[in-house]
């Protein structure tokens, strides 16, 4: 079971999480990041650094965003790691909390 980025981070992108991970499994799109599940050593560190609470286990995701398992995996193929905190969005803190930000999502 691996961590899954949800749809929340997507405007947002917080890096706080790339900071306590062990195992450098964070990937970075234009305006998301992904975890590749295949790095991922479910070690939960990520989950409680996520300003915007969009990481949470793969069992464990809330309704209707399980298209973010494939979505996490597909693009942690694409996108380069990400192993150093960086600034969020510039209006990240507009975004966090809106629902129904699929759409805005970049790859």
């Amino acid at each position: 079971m691996a961590f899954v980025v949800t749809e929340n981070c997507i405007k947002c992108k917080f890096t706080d999480c790339v900071d306590v991970c062990p195992v450098d499994c964070f990937h970075e799109g234009p305006n998301f990041l992904v975890i590749d599940p295949d790095e991922c050593i479910d070690c939960t560190l990520c989950e409680p650094e996520c300003p915007a609470n969009a990481i949470f286990a793969e069992d464990e995701l809330p309704e209707g965003q399980e298209i973010f398992i494939s979505l996490n995996s597909e693009l942690a193929k694409l996108w380069p790691v990400i192993t150093e905190v960086k600034q969020p969005l510039p209006d990240a803190d507009e975004w966090n909390g809106k629902p129904g930000k699929i759409d805005q999502l970049e790859k």
